[in-house]
């Protein structure tokens, strides 16, 4: 039979889910992107420097990451590079963006897949917020069916968390994520001029100002950003995973990674937080760029298929036969990669890249009882992201203390050349995000992008093999076909932002 999931909620942008299911399992998946953006087309023939401002457009939740991406696509192409304390301020202002998307992530997008929200009803304590909580849900079963109400609902019937106390404390950090996530923006403003949208990103690093009262500021923010990551998210994570261990084994893709890294530990860049590479077949390779490709067989754009995005095409065809998807089909090679923090957290760990989160990921992984093949599942995925959330925040604090007040956070000044291309490769906190673009005659004549969403959620290439989240949702049992929540669980732990594939 098909299930259809449509809209896909709590995801940026809109995102279909087709399945076809029999004998209460997944046999085919088809992940649909429903809107067309066309940043690509909008970019043609502007000033190259507007790219930086327009391009963070694409997305509200991730700006950071496309600002970034799209000044080192021109630094490439203009031949500069930014200042020591402008690499350090773009840490800092990207380190901040995560840390609210992840919590958002877990708490205002993932977690009530697992907890039964109506368990409020048994709180008896005094927070005020929880009462008010309290108060809503009353109202709300009152008014109508609890599987219709909102913001917390509409949501499918399913086997949610049965431990009441387990399920008011996640409620509970539900709505300190929300305060938490405004504490993130304003750590993130105190450099970034404002959020979303960043106004201090310019080729060649960033125009604030830098001031002991600012990093001061910063830091008191961090703090209790960190103490809520270590004394809420963390452990919400651990739990749920320990009621739910069976999704370890649920949701595994297709086995492949692919991380650009992220956070330059130096001005070459060579050296990375994060680190970069291919995963495939339990080893780490380096990334060769000319392998990396868009398909457009099942997409509706009449754009050849097979282009390296330097030489990409925008053409939209919404009237194409076959096609069911305005997200392209990015590969490597022939290979379907997922990306996103799992891809991040497993390459580093492999490539022995960063003691500290090696150190954290084993820790979880043995108290959790884990194997390294359980890390590629839904479980998995949240379990990287936290265990990354962590390692960011903890290495903020290092970044700030280097950083130099009264010394440049941009270049000096430089002129637009008559031509040039670049490519601005990084990770945005849902994955590989490039920016690819070139110059001519002084303006934008070509600007690709491949996000990350554009990887996980891309629909089959042009060999008909399914994309990441096709993959994964490939196998997983329904209990209710016309309550998949079991499928929307997996969709959800890629965090998909389809406003950011369908650019």
């Amino acid at each position: 039979m098909k299930v259809q999931i449509d809209p896909v909620s709590r995801i940026e942008g809109h995102l279909s889910i087709s399945l076809d299911v029999s004998d209460g399992q997944v046999n085919a998946a088809y992940c649909k992107g429903t809107m067309f953006r066309g940043f690509e087309i909008l970019l043609k023939g502007r000033d190259p420097l507007d790219a930086v401002q327009i391009a963070q457009r694409i997305c509200g939740v991730c700006p950071v990451s496309h600002g970034v991406a799209s000044s080192m696509a021109l630094e490439e192409a203009l031949g500069i590079q930014p200042t020591e304390n402008g690499r350090l301020l773009r840490n800092l202002i990207l380190g901040a963006n995560y840390i609210q998307s992840h919590i958002i992530h877990f708490y205002q997008l993932s977690a009530l897949d697992f907890v039964d929200i109506t368990s409020i009803l048994l709180y008896s304590g005094k927070d005020a917020g929880l009462l008010a909580l309290q108060d809503w849900v009353k109202a709300e079963i009152a008014s109508k069916p609890i599987n219709q109400a909102a913001p917390f609902l509409p949501r499918y019937q399913g086997d949610y968390i049965t431990d009441p106390e387990l399920n008011i404390a996640t409620v509970s950090h539900y709505l300190q994520a929300l305060k938490m996530r405004a504490l993130a923006h304003e750590m993130a403003s105190i450099f970034a001029g404002k959020i979303p949208h960043v106004a201090t990103l310019v080729p060649g690093g960033v125009t604030s100002g830098i001031e002991v009262d600012k990093i001061e500021a910063y830091r008191s923010r961090l703090l209790e950003l960190q103490v809520f990551i270590e004394t809420a998210y963390l452990p919400d994570v651990l739990a749920i995973a320990g009621v739910y261990s069976q999704y370890f084994k649920v949701g595994q893709g297709p086995g492949n990674l692919l991380s650009y890294g992220n956070f330059p530990e130096d001005a070459t860049g060579e050296s990375k937080l994060l680190a970069a590479g291919v995963y495939q077949q339990g080893k780490v390779s380096p990334i060769d760029l000319s392998k990396v490709r868009e398909d457009t067989e099942y997409a509706w754009f009449s754009s050849r298929s097979g282009l390296h995005p330097s030489m990409g095409e925008t053409q939209p065809a919404p009237t194409k036969a076959e096609a069911y998807s305005w997200v392209k089909a990015p590969r490597y090679g022939d290979l379907v990669m997922e990306v996103g923090p799992l891809a991040r957290v497993m390459i580093t760990y492999m490539e022995n890249k960063n003691p500290r989160l090696s150190s954290l990921l084993v820790q979880k992984m043995k108290d959790s009882n884990l194997e390294q093949a359980d890390l590629f599942s839904v479980m998995g995925r949240h379990l990287a992201r936290v265990i990354e959330c962590s390692l960011v925040a903890e290495q903020l604090n290092t970044w700030l203390d280097q950083l130099q007040p009264g010394q440049p956070s941009v270049c000096p000044p430089y002129t637009i050349r008559t031509s040039g291309k670049g490519a601005g490769l990084m990770e945005a906190p849902r994955g590989a995000l490039g920016h690819w673009i070139e110059i001519g005659d002084r303006v934008i004549q070509r600007y690709e992008c491949i996000v990350p969403t554009t990887w996980n959620c891309s629909p089959r290439d042009d060999q008909g093999q399914p994309g990441a989240l096709e993959q994964a949702l490939v196998g997983v049992k329904v209990a209710q076909p016309d309550q998949p929540i079991e499928a929307l669980r997996v969709v959800h732990s890629f965090d998909p932002c389809l406003a950011c594939a369908v650019h």
